[in-house]
């Protein structure tokens, strides 16, 4: 069923009204959740030399984004949450931009990598094309990008007040490399678990020319 501009409205509207009014309780339970991994599978692959240009997109209350300032990168937050932005910019000292991630303006050709770590699973699958596709028009030529969403078997629609899709890894694969980028690695999360206790879906793909 196509989404209708009101749809995908009030899906942007609810669900990160979800957030902003859960940020605190968000911010308690999972601030100390270790991402490690993820952040140095982005790093590992990008080229040249550091410091490099992060957008984390969908930063949330700034976690991983003052991670990446504390590693020495110029890093910016991406957020829709107008409660996590805030959060996000006293937390990290960074920059935070808050936007919409259905309604995005980002500068082209500028950052050298994306951390997108439990973010684009709440892009509606109709949408999923046109907002890749942004997000490698905003990295440089050969910039990557990480991503982490829970995995599923193409399930979509509402948990409660928040849209959710959930994609299999060959979809995912579908949709990533038609918006113009290489696979360069994929895993699941937490390690050393069966795959049945590993929710998550994380991949690493280098922006094609």
């Amino acid at each position: 069923m196509k989404l209708n501009p009101q749809d995908l409205a009030k899906i942007a509207s609810v669900t990160l009204g979800h957030y902003n009014q859960r940020a605190e309780d968000f911010w308690r339970g999972t601030r100390d959740h270790d991402v490690s991994q993820n952040i140095a599978a982005l790093l590992q692959w990008i080229e040249g030399e550091p410091p490099f240009a992060i957008l984390d997109f969908g930063c949330g209350p700034g976690r991983d984004l003052k991670a990446f300032a504390d590693l020495g990168h110029r890093a910016v937050g991406l957020e829709g949450a107008p409660e996590f932005a805030a959060m996000a910019r006293a937390h990290s000292g960074c920059s935070v931009w808050q936007q919409d991630f259905l309604a995005l303006d980002l500068p082209a050709s500028h950052f050298d990598g994306i951390f997108a770590n439990a973010a684009l699973f709440h892009v509606p699958s109709q949408e999923l094309p046109r907002v890749l596709r942004e997000l490698k028009a905003c990295l440089k030529p050969g910039g990557v990008l990480f991503a982490s969403n829970p995995h599923g078997n193409n399930e979509e629609g509402w948990n409660g007040e928040r849209y959710g899709a959930y994609h299999d890894l060959e979809t995912w694969r579908r949709y990533v490399s038609g918006a113009g980028f290489v696979e360069l690695t994929h895993y699941y999360r937490p390690a050393g678990l069966p795959r049945e206790q590993q929710p998550w879906l994380a991949s690493v793909w280098r922006r094609s020319v």
